[in-house]
């Protein structure tokens, strides 16, 4: 699911966990907008996206992942459009009846989230008192993840 609306994580945590014991182990994933010390003056993210095949992608990432391990819940919702530092930009919920189908379904979701769904981010920064744009390139890093699998 893609939203402009602030992820209310507590109601995702529910509705992923909400079960009558079809369920063992499930993990949560909640990616935020970051500010370390590379990203210091930054005053927002402006995530874009493209209607219609980005949630093609979404679903064809979460039937990729039911086609590798059973899994009885999989949820992923992520935010478009202006975001805030520490505000949540992404939430992975995957339940299985074991914990290494858990974790292991929920690190392929998000390699192929990074690498495959039409997502695009511009960093906002304030430098030197003038507001700077930066568009995000693809890390050589999300690239390596995504041939594990």
């Amino acid at each position: 699911m893609i939203t402009e609306k602030m992820l209310d994580l507590s109601s995702l945590n529910q509705q992923i966990q909400s079960g009558e014991g079809e369920h063992g182990a499930s993990v949560i994933f909640t990616g935020s907008v970051r500010v370390a010390e590379k990203e210091q003056g930054l005053l927002a993210m402006q995530l874009e996206h493209y209607p219609g095949m980005t949630e093609k992608e979404l679903d064809i990432i979460i039937k990729n992942a039911n086609s590798r391990w059973s899994l009885n819940k999989t949820l992923i919702v992520h935010r478009v459009g202006r975001l805030l530092p520490g505000e949540p930009i992404v939430f992975v919920g995957v339940c299985s009846l074991h914990r290494q189908s858990a974790f292991e379904s929920a690190q392929y979701i998000m390699d192929f989230l990074k690498n495959n769904a039409t997502f695009w981010k511009k960093e906002i920064y304030c430098k030197d008192g003038r507001n700077q744009d930066v568009w995000i390139e693809a890390k050589d890093s999300d690239e390596k993840a995504l041939k594990r699998w």
